[in-house]
């Protein structure tokens, strides 16, 4: 009989991570939106005028990656570039179209934190503000 690795803490997330992820995808699915694509849209609605390099960074992608995504969102009426052209500075603003879709996706992104935190209240409470501040890096 093998014996049974170790217990890993980061094993654990990335199993935790990869399960509310499939739930948070299903959830938005219908809303045509991925979870990077709502965490794309929630960063623009966040900070209007925002630029590429600063979409990028925040979102842990590269600028043509960036570029690629803001392109879906705008295709999809989401997000509007006023100054979408060749060497002009973006000014990316989510639409109204944007913003209905956020409130929506946030109604079902707060039932889900409740149904996360509801399972494991110490967990949910230790992860707060890691999002923003990981450690370790």
């Amino acid at each position: 009989m093998r014996e049974r690795p170790p217990f890993s803490p980061v094993i654990s997330l990335l199993t935790i991570s990869s399960v509310w992820d499939a739930r948070l995808s299903a959830a938005l699915k219908d809303l045509s939106l991925t979870t990077r694509k709502y965490g794309l849209l929630a960063h623009v609605q966040g900070t209007p005028g925002i630029s590429f390099s600063e979409l990028a960074r925040r979102s842990q992608i590269t600028v043509q990656t960036a570029h690629a995504a803001v392109r879906t969102l705008v295709d999809e009426g989401l997000v509007a570039d006023s100054t979408a052209h060749a060497g002009a500075a973006s000014d990316l603003r989510v639409t109204a179209k944007g913003e209905r879709t956020l409130a929506e996706a946030q109604r079902r992104l707060d039932e889900l934190d409740a149904t996360f935190a509801s399972g494991v209240p110490h967990l949910s409470s230790a992860l707060h503000g890691l999002h923003e501040e990981p450690f370790g890096f």
